[in-house]
């Protein structure tokens, strides 16, 4: 009896077109933390985020490394682990503050990362991925305070949850009695986001090659640095200062000026989704119960009314929808969090995670001894002529 094969399934046909265009769309692996629907937004292992937004920020952590939600006996032993981790060498501190304070914050977070490698580094790509995740809020919270001179570092609290000991740490003055739960809400919308992005496919090309978890995610915390990727947040809250107004009537006539002069629209459209991205609608709502006076919540809360409309008048534009950073920007300002250099480092500190997670699935995969093999894409030689001897 002759054995049968099945051929492989064809899901992306390579053509000329598809070279220098930055991998966009091209497939060339799995995810099993997270997906991007043009219907669902982001979920996580099939969860959407609108199921997920009130739940602790460790059940969503653990979801993401374990695939499936933890039980409460599960949920408490996982708190009080990440907790026992929490804590970090005071070598560290004392190289933060060698830092130049002109650096900006995601510099220093690559810094920190390397500097947390260096100090408690185990080799064990699971046992360091939690560690980190672990360590993530005292060292943010650190070049917070370090850079800002606001003094020396404050110790986590183990019997705080894990969002309301990140606030702790920071230890903001006049800050709004809702920014520890906004911050939990912040770091769960922004934890992952599939596997192609350019911070995760970064950090995890790096850990490709045998990197450890600090080393690949410090790569990845500058793949995301960059002002393409992560500083949309920031380049929006200064968008929604730009407008000035929070009457409907005067934002449509600002918008219209600033596209009709040649113009960007900050917050608005998606590479994937086809409709309002889940994340904004979660934030908004936020917004709209807490800080519903703020005078920037309400311009962003404007354009979110003006701006689809606007947009569709051009038939090119196939998302004229808010997205994350339409709004994150207004409300981590109204919560206390004013300064929005420091909105990508917070960006870093949530999506650590997700990173994280991906990693050890990559280096741990099933049926793949030693992980998933290195990274290496091939190039085509473009103007390279032989040479003969």
């Amino acid at each position: 009896m002759s054995e049968t094969t099945t051929a492989p399934k064809v899901l992306f046909e390579i053509t000329e077109a598809h070279l220098n265009t930055g991998l966009r769309g091209f497939p060339i692996g799995t995810c099993r933390t997270s997906a991007v629907s043009p219907e669902l937004g982001v979920t996580y292992v099939g969860w959407t985020l609108e199921q997920l937004q009130n739940h602790p920020a460790e059940d969503v952590i653990y979801l993401l490394l374990h695939k499936e939600l933890p039980t409460p006996e599960q949920a408490k032993a996982f708190k009080a682990d990440l907790a026992r981790r929490s804590a970090i060498d005071p070598a560290v501190f004392d190289a933060l503050r060698a830092l130049p304070p002109q650096g900006h914050p995601m510099e220093w977070l690559i810094v920190g990362l390397v500097l947390l490698g260096m100090t408690g580094k185990t080799g064990d790509y699971h046992e360091d991925a939690l560690n980190c995740i672990a360590r993530i809020s005292t060292l943010v919270a650190a070049i917070y305070r370090l850079r800002e001179g606001w003094g020396d570092p404050i110790g986590p609290r183990h019997d705080l949850p894990f969002h309301e000991n990140f606030a702790h740490m920071l230890g903001i003055e006049g800050a709004h009695p809702v920014l520890p739960d906004l911050l939990r809400l912040f770091y769960i919308l922004h934890m992952d986001h599939g596997g192609g992005n350019l911070s995760t496919f970064v950090g995890k090309a790096v850990a490709s090659g045998k990197a450890d978890v600090y080393a690949s995610l410090s790569a990845a915390m500058a793949a995301l640095y960059g002002p393409r990727h992560g500083r949309a947040n920031q380049e929006c809250l200064e968008f929604v200062k730009s407008i000035g107004a929070s009457d409907p009537d005067k934002v449509e006539r600002r918008v219209r000026e600033i596209l009709s002069s040649g113009g960007l629209v900050y917050g608005f459209g998606h590479a994937v989704l086809r409709q309002e991205d889940p994340r904004a609608k979660i934030q908004y709502a936020f917004g709209e119960k807490h800080f519903p006076d703020h005078e920037l919540v309400k311009t962003a809360v404007a354009l979110r009314q003006v701006v689809p409309p606007i947009l569709k008048e051009n038939p090119k534009i196939q998302n004229p929808y808010p997205n994350v950073d339409a709004v994150s920007g207004s409300l981590l300002t109204a919560a206390g969090l004013t300064d929005p250099e420091y909105y990508t480092l917070l960006f870093g500190w949530s999506r650590v995670a997700g990173i994280a997670a991906q990693i050890v699935d990559e280096r741990h995969y099933p049926g793949k001894k030693d992980g998933l093999p290195i990274y290496r894409p091939k190039y085509i030689a473009e103007g390279q002529p032989a040479r003969r001897p």
